[in-house]
């Protein structure tokens, strides 16, 4: 039974760290109705970024907190630069843009800092707690419950703020939001700019796990977009929940479903997904579209 349970709470760490993931594409796609297939590469850009500061000796969370920050002007930058241009055009187009940056943020990090795999350090420590003889990592506990903070506050703030108002306005109808005298392309751009902050966050408590080299969340990305489907794609919370979801169920298949493993573990998430959109087109979670016809 002690078994059982430290598979499921290994799979709750990793799965919060997909949640994480989950969360920026979401918060992306809410914003601005668009699919960030480059959320992982951003988010591994960031680590290395935070990784940078402390070569240069920058305390660890100060280096964190800027790179959250810088994350968030990234954010920001990207969509001015380049996104907003894509905007009036095909879904496809914006698409295969992100797919575009993707390849670049990848070869970008191995060239800047190479492909030798990295230990970084826990935000959190390498402490353990026992509880009824089942060892509990600080950095799993401490990862969980920062994923709760922020699918917390996200709500908080889309729903008590005038902000997250004007973003979820300029989401619905950027054309409308505008007569309205909401500033929709300064929404998206906030939109963006939150989304790599969260996908920073993500990155910094996934390296100390995954450890940090250019390929650190490639599979741990697919892993996120299954979770974004399974809650939903408009909803936060659904996202973080099908993090959990996707990171349990990964984890107990591969304990105890012998012809899986650790080899076909990447199965699981399709599978489930594929079974949760035949239910729920919209995820467990997601918001279903009402037309009149």
């Amino acid at each position: 039974m002690s078994a059982f349970i430290t598979q499921v709470v290994d799979g709750v760490g990793v799965g919060s760290v997909y949640s994480l993931l989950a969360m920026a594409i979401v918060l992306i796609f809410r914003a601005t109705r668009i699919v960030n297939v480059a959320q992982g590469e951003f988010a591994v850009l960031s680590t290395f970024i935070a990784w940078q500061f402390l070569e240069w000796g920058i305390n660890l969370y100060l280096a964190v907190g800027l790179t959250i920050l810088i994350s968030f002007l990234i954010g920001v930058t990207v969509y001015r630069t380049v996104v907003r241009y894509t905007e009036d055009r095909d879904h496809l187009v914006t698409i295969v843009v992100t797919i575009g940056m993707l390849l670049v943020i990848h070869q970008l990090g191995g060239w800047l800092w190479g492909v030798d795999v990295r230990s970084f350090p826990s935000v959190f420590g390498d402490g353990t707690t026992v509880i009824g003889g089942i060892s509990f990592s600080h950095h799993t506990l401490a990862t969980v419950a920062v994923l709760i903070v922020i699918a917390a506050l996200f709500q908080l703030f889309v729903t008590k703020t005038r902000l997250g108002l004007a973003m979820r306005a300029a989401a619905e109808s950027d054309e409308w939001s505008r007569l309205a005298g909401v500033p929709a392309s300064r929404m998206f751009a906030v939109g963006w700019g939150i989304s790599l902050g969260v996908g920073a966050v993500a990155g910094v408590l996934a390296a100390p796990t995954f450890f940090l080299d250019p390929n650190m969340l490639l599979g741990a990305t697919l892993y996120a977009f299954a979770a974004a489907a399974i809650g939903g794609f408009d909803s936060v919370a659904g996202a973080a929940i099908g993090g959990v979801i996707v990171g349990v169920t990964e984890n107990l298949a591969g304990a105890y479903i012998d012809f899986i493993g650790s080899d076909l573990k990447i199965t699981i998430p399709l599978l489930l997904m594929f079974a949760v959109l035949t239910i729920r087109p919209n995820g467990l979670f997601g918001t279903r579209e009402v037309s009149r016809v």
